[in-house]
């Protein structure tokens, strides 16, 4: 139920967004933004054309590369490029706010959060005047597995 509703929010800031920057209102974007948003977990464009393609979906890559770039200007999608060269995805309004650990050895990431994390930013910001809209925090390392 939640997830259905944070669906309606995301296709509605991204018709807002089509309209204000007189793009198309494809069904295709629509259907991208759905399935990234029904996902939980980080996505490459390469596991997206997948799922999509094995559902039946007619979605080139090139679509799937240009509707990212709409939603990640219209702030709906966050791009991480975690010291690979393929870039990974997450959607962003209804995400928490965390932060990156990524292994080295086998790729993988754990998110976590701590608000100490966001006290360091507010006391760096506080008596500049920036105003900050977000921040990336990624270690790098060994996780447990490969220890």
């Amino acid at each position: 139920m939640e997830k259905d509703k944070n669906i309606e929010i995301a296709k509605q800031i991204l018709t807002e967004y089509l309209i204000k920057k007189e793009h198309r209102k494809t069904p295709e974007r629509y259907a991208i933004l759905e399935e990234i948003y029904r996902r939980d977990e980080h996505f490459t464009i390469e596991d997206l054309f997948i799922f999509m393609r094995d559902n039946h979906y007619r979605v080139s890559k090139a679509t799937l590369y240009n509707t990212l770039e709409i939603l990640i200007d219209c702030k709906l999608v966050i791009k991480h490029q975690f010291g690979s060269n393929t870039a990974q995805f997450e959607k962003s309004i209804t995400s928490f706010k965390h932060d990156h650990l990524i292994c080295t050895d086998c790729g993988k990431i754990i998110e976590f959060y701590d608000s100490e994390i966001n006290n360091i930013i507010k006391k760096a910001t506080e008596n500049t005047g920036f105003m900050p809209d977000n921040h990336t925090f990624y270690v790098y390392g060994v996780c447990g597995e490969c220890e």
